[in-house]
């Protein structure tokens, strides 16, 4: 978490606790409440693939990135973040079958 995000985290429950706002409009500054996001290196998302037993090319099309940008990333070439990070977390947790 950023050092802005947490500053507005912990202002936020200061003034849930003293009452000046309700725990719905408190969660509207946290991000408690979102699944802490797991990191992968290259090594990592080569073994996620082929765990799922699928090519480079196949595993791009399901996330919707080239295979280029596969390749990259388990190179560590490049680094997952955004979209493509959220998709490997969700891929790691439930296997390909929740993107067919």
């Amino acid at each position: 978490m950023s050092n802005i995000q947490s500053t507005i985290t912990e202002l936020a429950h200061i003034l849930h606790r003293g009452g000046i706002i309700d725990k719905k409009t408190m969660k509207t500054f946290t991000d408690e409440d979102l699944p802490e996001l797991l990191v992968f290196t290259g090594e990592e998302i080569q073994q996620l693939r082929k765990r799922e037993h699928l090519s480079q090319a196949v595993f791009a099309k399901y996330m919707n990135v080239s295979p280029e940008m596969i390749r990259s990333l388990e190179q560590g070439k490049r680094h997952a973040q955004g979209a493509i990070l959220k998709l490997l977390n969700i891929l790691n947790k439930n296997g390909i079958s929740v993107l067919r």
